[in-house]
């Protein structure tokens, strides 16, 4: 039987469970309002999935609705809160298969500027945020022997740069936190990946790089879609086998 390519558009069903990624499943992709969530958003749909797509931006997540259509719901949510966290978890399915971690915040600044609540704000999105949400979800996974992507960022495997404490900080943490998660879920059946991808063409890499004082020409920068077809070929993979980290960078060098 033919599958269904990896990112092209065609939605036949794949019979087989041994493929970690079959038409007919529930995904939650957090933000994804524009960027990488959006992109994985578009590219679980092409698989035949049905979504929850989360964020705080209502009409960003509309637009990625109506791309999608019947098969999208929409959660309006700050994740940096309880109550949002709760939200998501509350409106996920009992048939819920794959969660893809895509949202987060960025600061730039000298280590002696960041205060005690940017410091926080940190560790509430990039960090505390992702896990709690997996956990929150962690019987409706045990129950479909899911998945959870995490959409880290190299930083979080750098030493650092000036000005990047807090960010770098943070993506460490949860690349941490991911590796502990791993250990205590795979024996649930759950497979869990941290995904860093380099520089990626998006308006929060434009602003990063506005900050840095440079631009850079499109050509220079992954796409979102780049991403999103390697999250789909990590989820697609027979389950005989796991991908725990994936690095990703641009061909050509700023």
């Amino acid at each position: 039987m033919k599958e269904a390519g990896i990112c092209a558009g065609s939605k036949a069903t794949i019979a087989q469970r041994e493929n970690g990624l079959t038409s007919g499943q529930y995904a939650v992709v957090t933000g994804a309002g524009g960027g990488i969530g959006r992109a994985i958003a578009l590219a679980l749909e092409r698989q035949g999935l049905s979504l929850v797509l989360v964020g705080r931006d209502r009409e960003k997540l509309d637009r990625v609705a109506s791309e999608i259509g019947t098969r999208a719901r929409i959660v309006t949510a700050d994740l940096a809160t309880e109550e949002g966290i709760s939200s998501v978890v509350d409106a996920v399915s009992d048939r819920l298969h794959v969660i893809v971690h895509c949202a987060g915040t960025y600061l730039r600044g000298p280590i002696a500027s960041i205060s005690a609540d940017a410091w926080r704000s940190m560790e509430e999105l990039n960090v505390r945020a992702p896990i709690l949400l997996a956990v929150g979800c962690l019987d409706r996974l045990r129950a479909s022997q899911g998945q959870v992507v995490f959409i880290n960022s190299t930083a979080g495997l750098s030493d650092g740069a000036p000005g990047l404490a807090a960010y770098a900080a943070s993506k460490h943490a949860l690349k941490a936190a991911v590796n502990v998660l791993r250990q205590e879920v795979n024996a649930d059946g759950i497979r869990v990946l941290s995904l860093f991808p380099g520089r990626t063409d998006t308006p929060t890499q434009s602003a990063i790089l506005a900050g840095e004082g440079r631009s850079a020409a499109s050509d220079s920068l992954m796409r979102p879609d780049d991403v999103a077809c390697m999250t789909i070929a990590a989820l697609r993979l027979l389950w005989s086998a796991e991908v725990t980290d994936i690095v990703m960078r641009p061909m050509r060098p700023l």
